[in-house]
């Protein structure tokens, strides 16, 4: 079979990638793997994590919020199976609809394994479908795109088995509310399904080697989240080095050494390691193919194309944060670009989001990075609790922190922390992508009243003009 394109990989980036190609007139064919399109993200990652959030802040609000409003509320019960049923529905709706834009955009989809065999050829491996059960089941195309995403780290010492020791797949579908969770690792995926479990009513503790949480972050904002979440009963060791786990009867033990150097062990029902991710390759014919790979990433150039001709790779398995949205840039810009289009992804201006409650997120530079970098910056800030939408909502934590160069007033990054700012942080990043000053976003009229009313105080506080903060 003969393709333009062959994208090896479903997730945000591959799928994404072969939309844009076959929209621009390629004939691309998608390989898969996996019984669903959708990756990591949609299957067992970002969509899956996402829901359980919102379900179980539902759960904590009815238990603990809604009687200061006047609602009372009695008899409140989980019902764990539907809840983790109503999540694979919503995942079930997404990669549903993925299919059938394959389908629309008459991109092929082959079930299989895909291995590169070199310039042109792909071969497909464990396939389900009769015409890719014969040996040398190949296809012909005249690109590849690799975008097989990543997988969680596993410690070397301390294995997942998928039953005390587990990574997020297995944090999403427990079948019962663990009595002590321990999470090794407070970043976003440690922090959102500790919270996750913490609301529906495990202890959760966390175990952190780092002296702070959320280290991409500002660290005034990091500090606020984690007294935050620790008013909301999350337990955290920082300075914190995992030594390994052992398994008791229906018992994890974890064993670390603290900041002091002092052995330490807790106990608990589940050891949720959430250390990191890794790229994802197994299986590829990467090795073989020569692909170059450096630091477990492939390498490759400032268009995706990796030391082969013609071949390319995006998202997870290259340099970059491991994000979906940065993946589908990729996607998008490789396909314009393998057609002769502008193609282009800014990555000074890539959101960065942890789902807890409050929600923080970023884009560009903190003010600590942008000093770091030689910068001589000025910042404004406003807080929540002055913003009427935010008392409304009854969710008045956190700031937004708006970081501004000195000279010129361009924007150089934002950090928000507080209700909703998964949503606000793209305001902030459509103000940077047009080179805006703060200035710019302060004078740009925001509906009153509304939590983005907090963007534009901080903005105009930059410059010291804020009205109510």
């Amino acid at each position: 079979m003969n393709f333009d394109l062959v994208v090896i990989g479903s997730g945000p980036g591959g799928y994404v990638c072969a939309i844009r190609a076959a929209q621009l007139g390629m004939k691309v064919a998608l390989v898969e793997k996996d019984a669903r399109l959708g990756g990591t993200c949609l299957n067992v990652g970002c969509i899956p994590s996402k829901a359980m959030l919102e379900t179980s802040e539902w759960f904590h609000d009815v238990l603990h919020k809604f009687p200061g409003y006047g609602i009372k509320t009695s008899g409140v019960s989980l019902d764990l199976p539907q809840l983790l049923g109503k999540k694979t529905n919503i995942v079930n709706t997404l990669t549903d609809g993925i299919a059938l834009l394959m389908k629309k955009n008459k991109v092929t989809v082959i079930k299989g394994t895909g291995k590169l065999i070199g310039t042109g050829e792909v071969e497909i491996l464990d396939s389900a479908d009769p015409q890719f059960q014969t040996p040398n089941s190949k296809l012909q195309t005249k690109s590849i795109v690799l975008a097989m995403g990543s997988v969680p780290i596993e410690l070397p010492f301390m294995k997942f088995d998928g039953k005390f020791v587990v990574s997020s797949t297995e944090a999403l579908a427990f079948d019962k509310v663990p009595d002590h969770l321990i999470v090794v690792g407070a970043g976003a995926v440690g922090l959102e399904l500790g919270s996750v479990w913490r609301r529906l009513g495990s202890k959760v503790t966390v175990v952190e080697m780092l002296p702070n949480i959320v280290p991409f972050a500002d660290k005034q904002l990091t500090t606020m989240l984690q007294k935050s979440l620790t008013d909301q009963g999350i337990e955290f060791i920082l300075n914190a080095k995992v030594t390994g786990a052992t398994v008791k009867g229906k018992k994890a033990t974890l064993t670390y050494t603290d900041k002091d150097g002092a052995e330490q062990s807790l106990i608990g029902d589940k050891i949720l390691v959430a250390i990191g991710r890794r790229a994802f390759s197994e299986g590829a014919g990467l090795a073989e193919a020569g692909v170059a790979i450096e630091r477990g990433k492939v390498v490759v150039d400032d268009h995706f194309q990796t030391n082969i001709h013609s071949v390319y790779a995006i998202g997870d398995l290259i340099r970059g944060p491991m994000l979906a949205h940065k993946a589908s840039e990729e996607g998008v810009a490789l396909a314009e670009q393998l057609t002769g289009h502008a193609g282009h992804v800014n990555y000074d201006v890539v959101p960065n989001v942890v789902y807890t409650n409050p929600e923080l997120a970023v884009v560009g530079l903190s003010e600590d990075e942008a000093k770091a970098a030689g910068k001589t910056v000025k910042t404004g800030k406003f807080y929540f609790r002055g913003n009427g939408r935010a008392l409304s909502l009854g969710s008045a934590e956190g700031l937004v922190k708006v970081v501004a160069d000195a000279e010129t007033d361009r924007v150089l990054g934002v950090s928000i922390l507080g209700p909703r700012a998964s949503d606000l942080i793209a305001e902030a990043a459509m103000a940077m992508e047009f080179v805006a000053s703060s200035e710019d976003i302060g004078r740009t009229i925001h509906a009153h009243p509304t939590l983005s009313e907090a963007l534009k105080e901080a903005a105009l506080a930059v410059n010291k003009m804020q009205i109510h903060g």
